[in-house]
């Protein structure tokens, strides 16, 4: 009995017919039929109860089938690994990221990767930190960023950027020109916020809470830029990571540092720690890592 064995077997049981499994496989019944009866020749055992108008696994056959699924899962993983090291720094990778940090740092990490590996795809997925930690999770992504700390439990972590949050405000604000403000000075203020799905919605929230205050929210965006804006047009104040503050024009926003408390920006890029990841997606780690130092 080979790997090619437990395949057709496990066809048959998830199609409950050998025609149904045989048209999948685009082989013949009689082929199928006679592969089946080796197996059960070999293991002494009948693994389908053939009686109905579909076929159904006996007790044994429910034994063998959880083993044979583990078995062909594993040989798989086995395929994939082998064919990575075939076609060296080769692949595909799908990566998570918020869309505020596209364009702070992103592209140039981007760009630097691509020029050590041409040959290795890339693709993108904008959206939210819970969302990205969610589709990382589910295996919709093989890598993510998202915000510190992540669940230890579930996934490898490292440290990309450290840095904190900054306080936008109009030219004519009464604020703009402190030093610096305390997070309780922006009790009576009107916010403009990232979206619930974006975990420094909560974040936010849950310190101006602490410090004494329920955030008075008028707009939600996703996009940094948007947001920034609106602080520019007088329509509220906001607060935006460090990195993206530097790229504001000055002339039309105050950007002032915000104590007491200080809330950290910390992104970590992470994976699952349980889920096989290709070559590509390991020199992409390698390569940030080594990067970010």
């Amino acid at each position: 009995m080979d790997i090619r064995h437990l395949h057709y077997f496990l066809q048959v049981a998830h199609h409950k017919s050998f025609t149904k499994a045989a048209q999948s496989l685009y082989i013949t019944q009689p082929t199928i039929s006679k592969m089946i009866k080796s197996i059960e020749e070999e293991l002494g055992v009948v693994l389908f109860n053939r009686s109905g108008k579909q076929v159904e696994l006996t007790d044994a056959g429910q034994v063998i089938f959880a083993q044979a699924q583990d078995i062909v899962h594993s040989f798989q993983h086995l395929s994939v690994e082998l064919d990575d090291l075939i076609h060296l720094k080769k692949g595909r990778i799908t990566i998570g990221l918020p869309p505020m940090i596209g364009s702070s740092f992103f592209p140039r990490v981007l760009g630097k990767f691509r020029e050590q590996y041409p040959d290795i795809v890339i693709q993108l997925v904008e959206d939210g930190a819970k969302k990205v930690e969610e589709h990382v999770e589910k295996g919709l992504l093989d890598i993510g960023v998202v915000l510190s700390p992540a669940n230890e439990a579930l996934f490898h972590s490292f440290s990309l950027v450290e840095e904190k949050l900054m306080l936008l405000v109009h030219p004519s604000h009464r604020l703009a020109e402190q030093e610096k403000v305390k997070l309780s000075e922006l009790h009576q203020e009107l916010f403009v916020f990232f979206r619930k799905d974006f975990a420094l919605h909560d974040r936010v929230i849950a310190e101006c809470v602490r410090a004494g205050f329920q955030p008075q929210v008028v707009y939600e965006s996703s996009q940094w830029d948007f947001i920034s804006e609106m602080v520019a047009a007088n329509l509220g104040i906001a607060l935006l990571p460090e990195p993206i503050c530097r790229e504001l024009d000055r002339n039309r926003i105050r950007v002032l540092p915000l104590v007491d408390p200080v809330i950290p920006w910390h992104l970590v890029m992470i994976w699952r720690k349980d889920r096989y990841l290709s070559f590509a997606a390991r020199e992409w780690l390698r390569f940030t890592q080594d990067l970010f130092g």
